[in-house]
């Protein structure tokens, strides 16, 4: 059976290849450690889940982008205003949390994340 043909690396502007399956070279897989820890190592644990519902009960049922487009949504996620990337005190800050629905999360983090910041 022939093997599956190598991908280019997904890291902006890198050339390599790398084994189906894998998103980057070795040389930026440090770069990205979230795309390969999970969502638990990541800090969304039982904490996590527990902090989120009770401030999606709480604080901010409505999903924020919603509102400002007159629209009243049930808000899913909890969402970082701004994002983390791995900052444990900017992770557990409320004020950097707001209620979103799924779809209006789902569109922020894709406009985040295709234009990330790479720190080297």
């Amino acid at each position: 059976m022939p093997a599956k043909p190598k991908v280019p690396c997904k890291h902006p502007g890198c050339p390599a290849l790398v084994p189906s399956g894998s998103k980057y070279c070795e040389a930026h897989k440090a770069l990205h450690p979230e795309e390969v820890r999970s969502a638990a190592r990541r800090g969304y644990g039982s904490a996590w889940q527990k902090a989120s519902r009770q401030f999606l009960r709480d604080v901010q049922p409505l999903c924020q982008e919603c509102m400002k487009q007159g629209r009243y949504t049930k808000a899913t996620v909890v969402d970082h205003i701004i994002p983390h990337r791995g900052d444990e005190k900017l992770f557990w800050d409320q004020e950097n949390w707001q209620g979103l629905c799924k779809r209006c999360h789902d569109q922020k983090t894709r406009r985040e994340d295709q234009t990330p910041l790479y720190h080297y």
